[in-house]
Order: structure tokens, then C-alpha cells, then sequence
């Protein structure tokens, strides 16, 4: 009987008798919170792990706890990468490309949260142009690599229901800028982008979801104002009519814990083309108030094809994926 998990599962509670030997992993953003504890546990079970950074000795000084847990015959390896760059990322994209090795799982991880307005090195606005463009990018080329049965998980948040993308002004360039609108556009850019890569990839046998790993204390939050904390307590206040007055935060370990569930241990068909929250698959949820479950604008076949041709035509360059 399958084991039931959920919000305050952890990544060893999610993982216990997984063996992943053999197996390889590439995990985007692996210099601190989420990622290095991805890394840790999928290499602590057998897996063989590539991981990207911006800041490479930012990166393994994060990781020099976690090299000694990795199992025998796991390696951990670094490609230097900044999604903020297009340059950054198609370097990436290439020497991962050239090295042949292929992968069982690709984790899209990285990402920014709440920041300042501002733009990426190709001009794009921060937020959609780091945490989905720059995964756009460097995702598809590398589908060459995967293995029959291989799966795409993407990071995004319940921060999706703040608004859906907005493909007329996804720069901002007629609509007034704020912290959070950008940053539900993004996320609701990441579950798009699983639902049309799933579409294009399940008749090999690979399947993509996107997921909420939870409200986590990392530094995704380095740009939170007082403001800006109190509009996100102000949501969760509103989603919780009754309930506890403050968020409750996860774990580290429980917040990768829906990373590597859907990632290695639910069925691809239940995660396929689907959003997870607290290690299970979310239903649609439409109303304002409730943080759960994932809004259909965000699963939405023809918006996630229509957010697909606008990012070949933001960033130059079209993808035969299939």
C-alpha cells in the first residue's frame, strides 16, 4: 500500500527505501535553501546530481555539508549559470549539452521573489524574465537528454493565484509595477510551462508538473519589505477566514519535500501535466480567498500554449520539443 504523505513530510520521510542509484538529477538555483537541500537528499539516496548557480563558491560552500552524505557511487557536480542572463543560460545549456550525459529529472528551482522593478541582462522584466524565461531557455535544448520515463518538476507557489501572466504587457511597460503582480505572473509562467511541456513530451514517456513547495524562511525572501511581509500575511489572513491569524513556515526538509515526491516517488500519469502542493496533486480551486489548490487559468492548455509562442518570440528562438 502506497504511503501517504503531506505538509509536514520531509524530504527522508518522502524518500525512505528510494533507491536512486543510477539515477541522474539536474537541479537549477543549488547555492542555498531548497536546492541544497534537493541536492542533498536525492544524492543521499544513490542519485547523481548536476546542479547550477550563479555564484559557483557561494554554491559549494552551501553544499560542502551535504558532498559527505551523498551515497556511494553519487557525484555532485556544478555548472555556473545566472537565469537573469540569456548568455548565462545558453553557456549552461550548451556544456551541459556537450558533456551527453543524460538525466532521469530536471528540477526547476531557482527563482526570485518580490523584487524591486527592475530588468534582466536581456531587458525582460526581473521576475518573468529570471524565474520563467531563463528556465524556458535552458530547459527545452536539455530535453534531448532525458531518459524514457524522465520528469520536469517546476517550482512555483500558491502565489499563482495572486494573477494570472499577462502576455499583452509581461514587461510592465503599460502597467504599473508591483512586487507581488510580478511575481504571480512568473509563477503562474512556471505551471504553464510543465502543462505544455507535458503535452509535448508524454507520448515518450516524460511527464512535467509544477508545484508549491509551501511557505519556507530562505532567501527567496531577501526582498521582503515590512510592506510586502504584511500584504502576504494580509492574503494568507484572507485565504484562513477563522483559522491561525500568521502563516505557518515549513522546514527546509518539508518544504523540498513535494520537490522530490513528485520528482521520484508519485505515479507520473496522477503528476503529469498537474500542480502539487504538500505532496499530493491540487484540485482546481477558482475561489478568491482559499491559498489552496491551483487556479485554472494556470492549467489552461491554450494559455500555456499561448504563453509558449509569446516566450519563443521574447526571446529569439523557437523549440521543436516533442
Amino acid at each position: 500500500m502506497a504511503k501517504t504523505f503531506g505538509a509536514e513530510s520531509t524530504t527522508d520521510e518522502v524518500l525512505e527505501g528510494v533507491n536512486l542509484s543510477g539515477k541522474r538529477v539536474l537541479v537549477t538555483g543549488v547555492s542555498a535553501g531548497l536546492g541544497v537541500e534537493t541536492v542533498r537528499s536525492l544524492a543521499a539516496h544513490g542519485a547523481s546530481v548536476v546542479g547550477t548557480a550563479r555564484d559557483l563558491d557561494k554554491a559549494r560552500r552551501a553544499l560542502a555539508p551535504v558532498f559527505p552524505q551523498a551515497a556511494h557511487g553519487a557525484t555532485i557536480d556544478l555548472v555556473e549559470m545566472d537565469l537573469a542572463s540569456l548568455k548565462s543560460v545558453r553557456k549552461a545549456a550548451s556544456e551541459v549539452l556537450a558533456a551527453g550525459k543524460r538525466f532521469d529529472l530536471i528540477v526547476a528551482n531557482a527563482g526570485v521573489m518580490a523584487c524591486p522593478r527592475g530588468k534582466t541582462a536581456d531587458g525582460f522584466e526581473t521576475q518573468f524574465g529570471t524565474n520563467h524565461l531563463g528556465h524556458f531557455v535552458f530547459v527545452n535544448p536539455l530535453v534531448a537528454l532525458l531518459n524514457p520515463g524522465a520528469r520536469i518538476v517546476s517550482l512555483s507557489s500558491a502565489g499563482h493565484r495572486i494573477c494570472d501572466v499577462d502576455l499583452e504587457d509581461p514587461n510592465f511597460e503599460r502597467t504599473e509595477y508591483q512586487p507581488f503582480t510580478g511575481y504571480g505572473r512568473s509563477k503562474t509562467a512556471n505551471i504553464l510551462f510543465a502543462v505544455a511541456l507535458d503535452r509535448r513530451l508524454k507520448a515518450r514517456g516524460i511527464r512535467a508538473t509544477a508545484l508549491h513547495p509551501g511557505g519556507i524562511q530562505t532567501e527567496l525572501g531577501r526582498h521582503l519589505t515590512p510592506e510586502l511581509i504584511e500584504q502576504m500575511q494580509a492574503r494568507w489572513r484572507a485565504g484562513n477566514p477563522g483559522g491561525q491569524v500568521t502563516m505557518r513556515f515549513k522546514t527546509v526538509p518539508q518544504g523540498a519535500a513535494t520537490t522530490v515526491w513528485s520528482g521520484c516517488v508519485a505515479s507520473a500519469e496522477a503528476v503529469g501535466g498537474r500542480y502539487c502542493e504538500d505532496c499530493h496533486v491540487a484540485e482546481v480551486n477558482d475561489q478568491e480567498a482559499p491559498r489552496i489548490g491551483v487556479k485554472s487559468y494556470a492549467v489552461d492548455p491554450d494559455r500555456a500554449e499561448a504563453l509558449w509562442s509569446k516566450s519563443e518570440e521574447m526571446v529569439g528562438e523557437k523549440f521543436a520539443v516533442s
